[in-house]
């Protein structure tokens, strides 16, 4: 039944802008971000309801969501109103040194991004690979060993995918693993009794065995491959990225952030048209002063050493019983009946250590699987991890946000990460051979272009970056990242960050509680069969 407020004209018209016009709940439809951005806008500058203010103030005025923006931004200088247009954009064919800056953005935008452990790199355009020609390189002296060095890469990958898959077939035979029959019980495969489960057994198989494959190449890929992705985000965040980018060093980047800006401009071209105005170019050239005077610090203070070889090292933490305070502290805050901090702290040091330890056994206690996310009392204490991983491995962490991570240039001087399974397939050779051309290469480059030469790495090259997290977000990473499907890589790494923190932490550490310890050598095959159980039910 329609609302009284509004005439029945008045009603036809808001039902092309908000999804009904007689509930105090309602979705904003009208067609144009930045009216609806305008409307969040103006909703707090006003009492009248948000449908009166459309009727009243935007209406017959189809330039009004563009006209009250700016003028917000004039009058009041309230960025936070470029979070109200929001745009979802794809990029193809954009290298994996670009992706991942784009990607270095952790708040208001989100990222969908082209796997590497499902999607294979073998196809040719025009008869081409698909890696990344960068226009400098390309128009260098570098520019023929630069093509010779990634073709290689992508030979040797493509080569030995289906050579790969052949290898996991027949050292993990389907007639060894086990299935879930109509019954939902596991068995051998040789003991499903129907066609259909046969045949849902072999889809199973397959699809676990491909992605192994993948996995164990991908190493071989430069960092030029191209690769795409999707971005859904506001209006905020895209100027900043658009800045970033109008800022780098790397023409890809550059091209990329007008081109990106060209297209936000036709669904939100108010929220992002100061990214290369005026202010954008003071805040670009104070991007650039940050990496320059810092490049400068580092030649004065630093001298370069060999890198040291760790996967994951625990730098800097707190001590325990300072930690666990302030945990508990945070935890009895909320209830504690209008005590102040300082007051609830003071009183949380008198308790035994023995108590404080009963208080986090109760809290892992209450949690009964992953995505029960510990309390936000226990982001009160921090670890900062110095990560030598290779650069595959990076990918995969790169996509945590609630974090800050610091990263350096990627090179071809810190040695290199051979999966078991290269060694047994025979083809150490042609890796090796990949790996000593892109260093090649990179030593050629490295003085007079070093951020063009990231392009030559592989994925298997070791890559330094540290990341300082908080308890709470290394439960939700560490046991994220050991679940049995998760690559043997990173998988890895968060065991070893586990075990750093509980040698340090011994008592908070059991509020992660559900990180995977064990090895797997098919990975995906569970996540398959789970897979495979939601295809059934949905038909």
């Amino acid at each position: 039944m329609l609302s009284s407020e509004f005439s029945n004209s008045e009603n036809e018209i808001l039902l092309k802008h908000f999804s009904n016009v007689d509930d105090s709940v309602f979705a904003i439809i009208s067609p144009r971000q930045v009216d609806r951005g305008a409307l969040m806008s103006r909703y707090s500058r006003t009492d009248k309801s948000m449908r009166r203010i459309f009727l009243d103030e935007f209406s017959q005025n189809e330039n009004r969501g563009e006209e009250f923006y700016n003028k917000v931004l004039l009058e009041y200088g309230d960025d936070s109103v470029a979070e109200l247009g929001e745009a979802q954009i794809a990029i193809e064919g954009l290298s994996n040194i670009a992706v991942k800056k784009i990607e270095d953005r952790r708040i208001g935008l989100s990222y969908l991004e082209k796997s590497s452990r499902y999607v294979a790199w073998d196809k040719k355009v025009n008869g081409e690979y698909k890696f990344y020609r960068e226009p400098e390189i390309m128009n260098s002296r570098y520019a023929d060993m630069y093509l010779e060095s990634c073709n290689l890469d992508f030979e040797v990958y493509s080569k030995n995918i289906q050579t790969t898959i052949d290898f996991m077939k027949d050292r993990e035979p389907i007639e060894k693993q086990k299935f879930r029959d109509s019954t939902g019980v596991d068995v051998l495969y040789s003991k499903l009794s129907s066609e259909d489960e046969t045949k849902s057994a072999t889809r199973i198989y397959n699809a676990t065995i491909r992605a192994k494959a993948l996995d164990i190449l991908r190493g071989i890929l430069p960092a030029s491959t191209l690769t795409n992705v999707g971005i859904t985000g506001n209006g905020r965040a895209f100027e900043y990225l658009l800045t970033i980018l109008y800022s780098s060093g790397l023409q890809e980047e550059k091209t990329l952030a007008g081109k990106i800006q060209r297209e936000l401009n036709t669904t939100i071209r108010s929220f992002v048209r100061r990214a290369d105005d005026m202010h954008g170019k003071a805040l670009q050239k104070y991007l650039n002063d940050i990496k320059t005077k810092s490049l400068t610090l580092g030649k004065k203070h630093l001298k370069p050493k060999k890198s040291a070889s760790h996967l994951a090292d625990l730098v800097d933490y707190e001590q325990e019983k300072k930690a666990e305070e302030k945990i508990i502290s945070a935890i009895l805050y909320e209830q504690s009946g209008g005590a102040s901090f300082r007051e609830i702290l003071a009183q949380v040091k008198k308790i035994k250590s023995s108590e404080r330890k009963k208080i986090i056994k109760t809290f892992s206690g209450l949690r009964q699987n992953r995505r029960q996310r510990p309390p936000r009392a226990f982001e009160m204490t921090d670890y900062t991890f110095d990560f030598l991983t290779n650069f595959g491995m990076f990918r995969d962490f790169h996509r945590h946000r609630v974090l800050t991570l610091e990263r350096q240039l990627l090179a071809a001087n810190r040695g290199y990460f051979m999966p078991d399974e290269i060694k047994q397939l025979g083809i150490k050779k042609d890796f090796d051979d990949c790996m000593y051309k892109s260093k090649e290469v990179w030593d050629a480059m490295k003085t007079k272009m070093p951020e063009q030469a990231q392009y030559v790495v592989n994925f298997a090259y070791n890559y330094p970056y540290f990341m300082k997290l908080n308890l709470r977000e290394a439960a939700h990473l560490i046991e994220l990242r050991t679940v049995p499907q998760g690559h043997q890589d990173y998988r890895k790494a968060a065991q070893e960050m586990f075990k750093a923190i509980k040698k340090v932490h011994p008592n908070l550490s059991n509020i992660i509680k559900f990180a995977d310890m064990k090895s797997y050598s098919l990975e995906r095959l569970e996540a398959e069969k789970r897979i495979e159980e939601k295809r059934k039910k949905l038909g």
